[in-house]
């Protein structure tokens, strides 16, 4: 069984994700902050084409994911979609976000206000994702 999936939800979850990185890390909200733990120079954003094709990808794919997870939540506790969704998200970043950045920075050393400011930025994009899923619905008909 494939779970069913609203695409227009999908694509418009993908976009989101843009919108909350570019709030997040403007200059004037966390921007600053992150360049300078990151070790990033502002010039180095500069060609950020190749970064925000990657981005497109991997958050059209995240939002797939959580889409048909919470179809299959929906399927199996019923009830209301949207807290189902929003579930599903803080499950999904929890085990697979948050508990991979965590690791991967322990071990690269990176400083914890770094790990804290980049798993709390994924968990406001899943939720927003989330959100828009959710309020979308299963169904695109």
């Amino acid at each position: 069984m494939v779970p069913e999936i609203n695409v227009w939800a999908v694509i418009v979850a993908t976009i989101s994700t843009m919108v909350v990185g570019s709030i997040w890390y403007t200059p004037k909200v966390f921007g600053n902050y992150w360049m300078k733990v990151a070790k990033v120079s502002p010039g180095e954003g500069k060609n950020a084409v190749r970064p925000i094709i990657i981005t497109l990808i991997v958050s059209f794919i995240s939002a797939w994911v959580l889409a048909g997870s919470a179809a299959i939540a929906q399927d199996f506790y019923g009830g209301n979609f949207l807290w189902n969704t929003a579930l599903t998200a803080v499950i999904l970043w929890a085990g697979f976000t948050a508990a991979r950045f965590v690791t991967h920075d322990a071990f690269e050393g990176r400083p914890a206000g770094l790990t804290v400011l980049n798993i709390v930025h994924e968990l406001v994009t899943f939720l927003v994702m989330a959100l828009i899923i959710g309020l979308f619905g299963i169904s695109a008909a």
